[in-house]
């Protein structure tokens, strides 16, 4: 039997000295990789729209570590790059880590689907994580000078497998992210800039309200037989923004207790 190396495995998995950005970092899935983050040793800059809430969950996530808040609204280019120079201004070192987590979602009937419901989500899920990243780019350029720097998409299963719910725009946002993060990990490389993304499966937050609302029917759906908790999204995340993911380029850790492999799919089970 081998002999356990903590200090291989605690390198490998450190984040210890590296500044991350999280946007979406106030709730839900974001906040879940924010607090793994800070537990890793890094810096934390958490973003979200609503200014209250970012500053909150940025106080309450200092116990862990540092964490900042940088109240923002990314879905428009204009926002996005306003986020970008305030990291600019604190941040000469450059920019390790980028998790590009803010997202929406909206549902409606096929004949009843509305244009705001289309462009809302696309804009915000599909065309600001391209956006911000092209604005931190010299950022991030600078931090991989020293190690791999990592951008991190967050998609979803529903952009892997069908939803039964009519989710029209959140899915084809998804799926998109996930062609989008290939395209973009191939160009990055260029500059030691790694990117991979991270479908989630149930999880309980204020976007997956049937995870939330009604964890046990949704458990009962899932083959592992519960939903996601903090510490799976967590450990997904660390392992991509620390050494242990630097060679894992383009592609998309799928992390959902095997439903995307069930008959059905879909986080809407």
């Amino acid at each position: 039997m081998g002999r356990a190396d903590n200090n291989y495995t605690g390198e490998l998995f450190s984040l210890q000295g590296r500044v991350a950005l999280v946007t979406g970092g106030s709730r839900g899935i974001g906040r879940m990789i924010a607090a793994g983050f800070l537990r890793a040793g890094a810096r934390v800059y958490i973003s979200a729209r609503k200014a209250e809430a970012c500053d909150a969950t940025a106080a309450e996530l200092a116990a862990l570590g540092d964490c900042l808040s940088l109240p923002a609204d990314v879905a428009t280019v204009e926002g996005a790059q306003a986020l970008a120079r305030q990291i600019a201004e604190r941040e000469s070192g450059g920019l390790d880590i980028l998790v590009n987590n803010a997202g929406a979602a909206w549902g409606a009937p096929f004949l009843e689907f509305p244009e705001s419901g289309w462009d809302k989500v696309v804009d915000l899920n599909l065309k600001t994580p391209f956006f911000l990243t092209q604005a931190l780019h010299g950022l991030l350029a600078k931090a991989a000078e020293l190690r791999p720097a990592k951008v991190i998409n967050i998609v979803s299963i529903d952009g892997i497998s069908v939803n039964p719910q009519e989710t029209y725009s959140y899915a084809a946002s998804k799926a998109g992210l996930i062609h989008m993060t290939r395209r973009m990990a191939l160009r990055l490389i260029e500059n030691n800039i790694v990117v991979s993304s991270i479908a989630p499966g149930a999880f309980a937050s204020q976007m997956n309200k049937l995870a939330r609302d009604h964890e046990a029917e949704v458990a009962a759906r899932v083959p592992a037989g519960r939903i996601g908790v903090d510490e799976d999204m967590a450990g997904a995340a660390i392992y991509l923004a620390s050494r242990a993911g630097d060679y894992v380029v383009g592609s998309t850790l799928t992390v959902d207790g095997g439903v995307t492999h069930a008959r059905g799919g879909g986080s809407g089970l």
